[in-house]
């Protein structure tokens, strides 16, 4: 707000003020004006379309903050005085001096990997132990986790190794991820059910890219997909026996991922007796997105239940089949002993799925507007 709003507020002057400037007489103000406003209409397209469709794609975002900088620079440098003209020279050169590169500092390790990719801004940081994570914008969540010399995390993605037992009784032999970013999870079950059918979806070919290279991203039948999840759900004929969602843009979900309509698609994606498991990401203190997502998946699974892995994660599970503690136990006694450790913690963790949300419909899903207010009651609470 503060570097956008001056310049901004600036520029919303300049066409009333170009106007009263440009007429000399009241019979001439409305063509005056309407000419001004057209022409101001026209620069505005341009400068969307260029930097929506060319600059911020293949210059990125910083890069055209500066091109329309210095094209802003150059048109006030035609009215300059002359004393004043010899310093715009040296004003546009410091301009076109700044690094355009992160200016964010790496407080969590190194950084050994950055891209803005046409999505999104990512980075790898890697931490004096070896650990190295994935950070997409403003860096306030970790995206994928790496650790030397094991797949496990310590973290939720763990849990997505044990959770579909609780309705399979048994790991799935065909599985969807939709939002694999860096692979995490896809790394996980190629290590331990080298057997699972992996679909991989990731919206950004970099992040798919950074995965192979800086993850380990690799598993015995493991494809992955560039694509958004939705539209890949609707274009597959592959059913499959478990479907992960995890595709945030923290700390928000995509409304199109929250809605009764996505997950009847999903549902009629899975085997029969097939599970899905959406990891919900939320302030902490703050149940009310869970508390929706859970009303909007029961409209299409018969049981629906939740694990709260973390306090600012929650696992919501959904199937058509019974989903319970003790089959997930069960399930979990032919597991590595790591494994089992992980499942009798989450087993602990199982409860009903939470009532009392509203159900979103690709018509109605207002997801922006809860996660903020939540947003601001948490704050609003920690005053206090």
């Amino acid at each position: 707000s503060v570097l956008i709003a001056v310049p901004v507020l600036l520029l919303g002057m300049v066409a009333p003020y170009a106007i009263r400037l440009s007429v000399d007489s009241v019979e001439h103000a409305g063509r005056v004006a309407g000419r001004l406003y057209a022409i101001s209409t026209v620069g505005s397209l341009v400068g969307v379309f260029a930097a929506a469709l060319v600059l911020i794609p293949f210059a990125g975002s910083r890069r055209t903050f500066l091109v329309f900088a210095v094209a802003l620079a150059l048109v006030a440098v035609v009215q300059l005085r002359r004393r004043e003209l010899l310093l715009a020279p040296a004003a546009i050169a410091a301009l076109l001096l700044l690094p355009t590169g992160t200016l964010k500092a790496g407080g969590g390790g190194r950084v050994i990997w950055e891209k803005e990719t046409e999505y999104q801004y990512a980075r790898v940081l890697q931490a004096d132990d070896g650990t190295r994570t994935l950070e997409l914008n403003e860096g306030q969540a970790i995206h994928s986790l790496a650790r030397p010399g094991t797949v496990l995390t310590g973290d939720y993605w763990d849990e997505f190794l044990v959770l579909p037992l609780a309705a399979l009784q048994r790991p799935p032999r065909s599985l969807a991820i939709l939002g694999n970013a860096a692979g995490t999870m896809a790394k996980a079950y190629g290590t331990y059910f080298p057997g699972t059918r992996i679909d991989a979806v990731e919206i950004d070919p970099e992040l798919t890219r950074v995965g192979r290279e800086l993850f380990g991203m690799r598993a015995p039948r493991l494809t992955t997909h560039t694509a958004d999840a939705r539209p890949f759900l609707r274009s597959t004929k592959q059913r499959y026996d478990a479907i992960f969602v995890d595709a945030y843009r923290q700390p928000y979900i995509p409304f199109y991922l929250s809605t009764r309509e996505f997950f009847r698609l999903v549902h009629d994606r899975l085997n029969p007796g097939g599970v899905v498991i959406v990891n919900v990401g939320h302030p902490e203190r703050s149940d009310r997105l869970e508390k929706v997502l859970t009303a909007t998946m029961r409209e299409a699974f018969g049981t629906v239940v939740r694990d709260p892995a973390e306090t600012t994660n929650s696992m919501v599970v959904g199937s058509d089949a019974p989903v319970s503690a003790e089959r997930l136990l069960t399930a979990a006694s032919g597991l590595p002993d790591e494994l089992r450790t992980i499942a009798a913690r989450t087993a602990s963790q199982l409860r009903p799925g939470l009532r009392g949300g509203r159900v979103y419909t690709d018509d109605v899903a207002p997801v922006e507007w809860l996660i903020d207010a939540s947003i601001v009651k948490v704050a609003a609470d920690g005053e206090r």
